[in-house]
């Protein structure tokens, strides 16, 4: 039914290798290496998006040299001992007819690696210090250039010889070749600086050096950003000069954007759900219009829909789609059989994916935490025996608990106490930047019809209603309600909390105070809106700065944004007491008093207390009893479902 999408599913040929569709992966880092090689996991892990129907997956960066090793599980080409286990990777995403692409890299200036437990010397065109990661690196000498060009070529025939059919030098996100490139940060008067035909000499020799080292149906494409919207960055009038210079040397071009050298840069290495969905698509169109060459695109585009409708205008040849089949590994599979409805759409919240490689965690998706965890949780057998199972609470964690045991086999019933399913979810979508967030609900409610379950809604189930249920399990899964922290309250200021303005059944005056101390999308949020209302805001945050607890490229958009608006963010802050329009707080780090005063609206944004009342009960009555989610504890989302899955497997 490839009819559905014809331009998105038709074949793509670069030289003599066809891609059977438009879809690919695009390179990320997953942290499932092992000791720089392809692990088992990341294998299981590659294969289960080439299964899905991916057309091409370009794998991870892979070091060209040792001074390349920008984090702990980099993936390394620097020895042919890794050709086996390259092949061993390569050979499985062949096996499910997807091609194989891998990116060649060197960051530069750009590493937050600590081998041994120190920082590493860095090495770039010049002594240009990187501000992100607070990097001053050493200037390259020319025969340390010539090193790590030839690492390129042996790095390339490595991967030919392992199989792969092509390479792709990352020149993107303000990596070495883009440092060279960029007049801002290469300062040399040698013949790799100065002149834009001096800045490029670096690129077109590392791409020499791979087509020297390679046979030649090899294909061999590169990736760069179009903008890497910072001041000091490459802007879109150069890059599509450095594309217009590189086009003929190379078989694609793969645009992105931002850079890995500055916080607004950053934030497009992975762009969140605050970005427009393919917004990158009109850039891709104008560099295949200046060069005539093949080009791919990424930057949010997770539907189907939408890739079709940029390779159909011509805009670009090949949609990276990789959050899409993060989230469901078998969106293309899906899409190519017309059925859009069970696709489970990426939301961009970057909490799993990006945010678990920020964290040094391997790669997962909140929605769906079989990625990444192939191996243990890949397949979902049927149970022994179909059981009886009455699932209390529809939120994210009761949903996805109900969707795993209804796929086993199970005679599964879930009871929501609201008329509407999704719990926290449906609260956190409301918030400013977030309605995208509300795709969880929908996605896990049609998981778990789809596999079988029987959802009952307006159901507040009591001891005597589970009783009656003759159930032979139960997964308690009832979520968490607002709670107020201990602090004195006075009369003369108004206090709500902040799930109050979200439901719209609480107002605040005109100069508010919003107590943060989660640190999370809510306390942002909230600000925003109520500033957006024109009210004055004050953000007092239990945290080193606003959003201090969210994946960051997220917190730096929200802290932007902050700004932007004007409004005051004190950090450090914790709550003690509140009268007379005066709010009294504790600075956490120098034990001070904060006293803000002429406040109309304390709002307060703070932990939720479980729903857990009926879990002695259920205990007491003999029954099975599994506690996911907040119920068990407050959290997030990705703990809930991940808690879900695994209830489910358990009953």
């Amino acid at each position: 039914m490839a009819h559905a999408f014809p331009n998105l599913f038709s074949p793509f040929r670069l030289k003599s290798t066809e891609i059977r569709n438009r879809i690919f992966s695009t390179g990320h880092d997953t942290y499932l290496p092992e000791q720089g090689l392809p692990s088992d996991a990341l294998i299981a892990y590659q294969r289960a998006r080439a299964k899905g129907g991916a057309g091409l997956i370009v794998i991870q960066v892979v070091g060209v040299h040792e001074s390349a090793r920008y984090t702990s599980e980099l993936l390394m080409g620097t020895s042919d001992d890794c050709i086996p286990s390259f092949r061993r990777l390569v050979d499985a995403i062949h096996g499910e007819g997807t091609k194989v692409f891998v990116q060649l890299f060197h960051p530069g200036r750009e590493l937050l690696g600590r081998p041994e437990g120190v920082v590493q010397a860095a090495y770039a065109p010049s002594h240009s210090p990187s501000e992100r990661f607070r990097v001053i690196p050493r200037p390259l000498s020319g025969d340390f250039i010539a090193e790590i060009i030839e690492g390129y070529g042996a790095t390339a025939a490595r991967m030919a010889e392992a199989g792969a059919d092509g390479v792709e030098i990352v020149a993107s996100h303000g990596y070495l070749p883009a440092q060279f490139m960029n007049a801002k940060v290469n300062k040399r008067d040698d013949e790799y600086g100065g002149s834009l035909e001096n800045r490029l000499r670096f690129t077109r020799e590392a791409i020499a050096r791979v087509r020297l080292s390679t046979p030649d149906g090899f294909i061999v494409g590169m990736r760069f950003s179009g903008d890497e919207k910072d001041a000091d960055g490459l802007e879109e009038t150069e890059t599509l000069a450095i594309a217009r210079a590189l086009s003929g040397e190379l078989d694609y071009l793969n645009v992105i954007a931002g850079t890995s050298a500055s916080a607004s840069g950053a934030v497009h290495i992975v762009p969140s759900m605050a970005n427009a969905h393919a917004y990158l698509a009109p850039y891709a169109a104008q560099v295949k219009q200046a060069t005539g060459s093949a080009v791919f695109v990424a930057g949010r585009i997770n539907q189907p829909q939408d890739a079709e409708r940029i390779i159909a205008q011509g805009a670009a040849d090949m949609c990276g789609m990789t959050r899409a089949m993060i989230c469901d590994p078998e969106m293309p599979a899906k899409a190519m059989a017309g059925r859009t409805d069970d696709i489970r759409a990426c939301i961009g919240c970057n909490q799993a994916c990006i945010g678990h490689f920020q964290l040094g965690l391997s790669i997962s998706c909140i929605q769906h935490p079989e990625t990444g965890r192939e191996l243990r949780y890949g397949e979902v057998k049927r149970a022994e025996r179909p059981r009886r199972i009455a699932v209390i609470g529809g939120g994210p964690a009761g949903l996805k608990a109900a969707a795993i045991a209804a796929e086993r086999g199970h005679d599964v019933h879930l009871y929501e106490r609201e008329v509407q399913f999704g719990g926290q979810a449906r609260l956190a979508q409301l918030l400013p930047h977030r309605a995208e967030f509300g795709g969880i609900i929908g996605n896990l409610v049609s998981e778990a019809r789809r596999a079988g379950a029987t959802l009952h809604n307006k159901r507040d189930m009591t001891l005597a209603d589970i009783t009656s249920l003759e159930a032979e399990a139960v997964i308690l899964a009832a979520g968490s309600r607002p709670h107020l922290p201990d602090f004195e309250a006075g009369r003369g200021i108004g206090i709500v909390h902040a799930c109050e303005i979200l439901e719209g059944t609480k107002e605040t005056g005109n100069r508010v105070v919003i107590y943060d101390w989660l640190a999370d999308w809510t306390g942002v949020g909230i600000a925003e809106r109520l500033a957006g209302d024109g009210a004055h805001v004050r953000l007092a945050v239990n945290g080193i700065c606003a959003a201090a607890n969210i994946q960051n490229y997220i917190r730096d958009e929200a802290n932007a944004r902050l700004y932007r608006l004007g409004i005051e963010v004190l950090p450090w802050m914790r709550l003690y007491g509140a009268e007379e329009r005066t709010v009294y707080f504790l600075h956490t780090a120098a034990q001070q008093a904060v006293i803000l005063e002429d406040v109309d609206t304390l709002v307060l944004a703070c932990p939720n207390r479980p729903t857990d009342e009926l879990a002695d009960g259920i205990r007491g009555l003999g029954l099975e009893l599994h506690m996911i989610g907040d119920c068990l504890a407050p959290r997030t989302a990705e703990e809930a479902v991940y808690e879900g899955l695994k209830a489910g497997l358990a009953v």
